[in-house]
């Protein structure tokens, strides 16, 4: 059974595009879909094992896709990998930069290192992909950057470092887009909220034990799913986004509207979209009750 994209066949066909952090949940579900519409898919990571289970599956579902191992942090090894790509391909049409990370922990015990790891991994190597693929392609051929943020509205605590750094990539992406729109570059961002994926059993038991007091807090009343973060992706690298730059697609239930002014009521009539054929729902909401 192939991807279940809502989008047309051979919308990307000939078409080349960079995804950064490919090799496991938001990424990986994006790559796939951007394969299976026609794109020579490029998935980047630091995890070999990874990558390498990411290629075997979109090649065993008959699509184009190359990888590599790279920092997103390193500016030498971005620019490498892009000069590999456009040897190989002959253009880049589109970037998604959605390789990122961090941990749970009250700014009060943040370690200036670990602040700064943290901004370096989801704000300095964002900006590093776009500036290297922006001066070696994208200044004279145009293109599309989706830049993965979060649900950083009205801050995000014991997420200090990440939301700062997030915040800093929504601003940064409104920049770009300014400055690179008349080359024909577009910049916007996604802004997940609670999505289940495989990041979910990377946490610890504690925080696990609050998932599952997640949905009854937003009006959707549910979890997102990866497929339908990565629908959103593609729309913001389609043709049919074209008059769209430097804005944010928020896909997130809608977290940030929640007062405490209005009560929620538990409901059930929103269905998730489940477009990703390989999907599993993570370990950790197994168990949900």
């Amino acid at each position: 059974m192939p991807y279940n994209s809502v989008y047309a066949p051979g919308l990307f066909k000939g078409q080349t595009i960079i995804v950064t952090g490919g090799g496991s949940g938001i990424g990986r579900c994006t790559a796939h879909e951007l394969a299976y519409l026609g794109a020579n898919v490029v998935i980047c990571g630091r995890n070999p094992e990874r990558l390498e289970q990411v290629v075997g599956e979109i090649r065993e579902d008959g699509g184009e896709i190359s990888s590599f191992i790279c920092d997103i942090r390193d500016e030498v090894a971005v620019g490498q990998v892009i000069d590999e790509v456009l040897k190989k391909y002959g253009s880049i049409e589109g970037l998604v930069n959605n390789a990122g990370g961090q941990y749970r922990t009250p700014a009060k015990t943040i370690s200036t290192k670990g602040f700064e790891a943290v901004v370096r991994n989801n704000l300095t190597g964002g900006f590093i992909f776009m500036r290297e693929i922006y001066n070696r392609w994208m200044a004279d051929h145009g293109g599309a950057i989706v830049n993965i943020i979060a649900d950083i509205w009205g801050g995000w605590p014991e997420f200090a470092h990440s939301g700062a750094a997030r915040g800093g990539m929504f601003t940064l992406t409104e920049t770009l887009a300014c400055e690179w729109g008349h080359d024909g570059v577009r910049v916007n961002t996604v802004a997940p909220g609670g999505i289940a994926s495989s990041g979910f059993d990377t946490y610890p038991p504690e925080l696990t034990k609050k998932l599952y007091e997640f949905p009854g807090r937003i009006p959707l009343q549910r979890f997102g799913t990866e497929s339908e973060i990565s629908g959103a992706i593609v729309y913001l690298l389609s043709p049919a986004a074209a008059f769209i730059t430097g804005t944010c697609l928020r896909v997130d239930g809608g977290a940030p509207n929640v007062r405490q002014t209005w009560n929620l009521e538990k409901g059930s009539r929103n269905e998730p979209f489940h477009g990703f054929h390989r999907g599993v729902i993570p370990k950790a909401l197994k168990g949900q009750p």
